[in-house]
């Protein structure tokens, strides 16, 4: 039963709950009536596609130390509900998978941006989709193996901190089209597979023991998608010392056709990770695509149209909590929000 529905059941006949008790009921009822992480600013058609036009913005990062080039994918919010034009906004990084572009899981950047975030969306060289879209069919697979390697991961970790040091100079730059516009106190960032991987490196995970970290201390929440634990070493030694807020998201059909990844080792993670604000969603029967934008080869399951609408919800609670520290979002998250847009056989947690 939904909660206000309860409420109004109580209310009715009777209620042996505590009178405190009765009152976060209520409460719970307020904030379910009056938050909702899928409700976007009202546009017309018109004005639509008209702000998909300017508010999107393809940039290069060039990092002259590795003399190596990131191109990114901007989402700019349009001033509106959530945001005004002269307040800088909260960043939200994001990280392909293996053989995407930062054109990739595009949904997510259309939503949060209307949210009232920035939304950089990475393209990593070496790990991006230039490793098939010249290879002959039956030779892809091979590429895929090829380049999911040591080298590129490395390559991927370091991506971040660069484009994280040219957002603050662009950010700085008089004249700049994001000259001022980014909340850089407040940063998250999400990814899928082998961004999944790379988000995990740079918010919190460890690697030989404990004894290497990638951290950047400028990330303050993490939400991978399709998260896995690393080959070497126990989860605990990877994961402990997480500090910020981690939201998990995976399926119960969540394999990939490169990597060593199972289900079970994606959801290893989660019991590693330290409580505080951490949690974990698992679609039920959602394949590794669930989280991008159309099939992979492979996949057997049809696609549930309630999975994203699952992705974008939760993903919005958690970063308004967890950005923005919205308490409304946060009760959302923590109580009886999550069900009101998850099917019966998914499964939520946090600690």
């Amino acid at each position: 039963m939904r909660i206000v529905g309860l409420v109004a059941a109580l209310a009715c006949f009777g209620s042996p709950l505590a009178p405190e008790a009765i009152a976060a009921l209520v409460t719970q009822s307020r904030i379910e009536a009056t938050y909702d992480p899928l409700a976007l600013p009202d546009v017309t058609a018109a004005s639509a596609a008209e702000d998909e036009q300017r508010d999107v913005l393809e940039l290069v990062v060039h990092d002259l130390e590795r003399e190596r080039d990131v191109p990114v994918l901007v989402h700019l919010p349009a001033p509106g509900a959530t945001r005004t034009a002269a307040t800088p906004a909260p960043v939200v990084l994001f990280s392909h998978g293996l053989g995407g572009s930062r054109h990739g899981s595009a949904y997510l950047g259309r939503h949060w941006a209307a949210r009232g975030y920035v939304c950089v969306f990475l393209q990593h060289p070496g790990s991006d989709d230039a490793i098939w879209k010249d290879v002959p069919l039956l030779q892809r697979l091979g590429a895929f193996k090829r380049e999911a390697s040591l080298e590129n991961y490395l390559l991927r970790v370091a991506d971040v901190p660069a484009v994280l040091d040219q957002l603050e100079a662009w950010n700085a730059e008089r004249g700049h089209p994001l000259a001022g516009l980014l909340d850089l106190e407040h940063v998250g960032m999400s990814g899928h597979s082998f961004g999944a991987v790379t988000t995990q490196a740079l918010s919190g995970q460890t690697s030989w023991g404990g004894r290497v970290t990638s951290t950047d201390p400028r990330v303050d929440a993490a939400l991978p998608m399709s998260p896995s634990i690393p080959r070497l070493g126990d989860p605990e030694s990877a994961f402990g010392s997480v500090e910020i807020p981690w939201l998990l998201m995976t399926g119960t059909h969540d394999l990939a056709m490169v990597g060593s990844a199972t289900i079970e080792s994606r959801l290893a993670v989660y019991p590693a990770l330290p409580p505080g604000r951490k949690y974990e969603l698992v679609l039920d029967r959602a394949e590794h695509s669930a989280f991008t934008e159309s099939a992979l080869p492979g996949d057997s399951q049809p696609r549930n149209p309630n999975h994203h609408r699952v992705i974008l919800a939760l993903s919005t609670a958690f970063w308004d909590a967890s950005l923005r520290g919205d308490e409304d979002a946060r009760a959302w998250l923590d109580g009886e929000g999550p069900r009101t847009v998850l099917e019966d056989a998914d499964r939520w947690q946090h600690k």
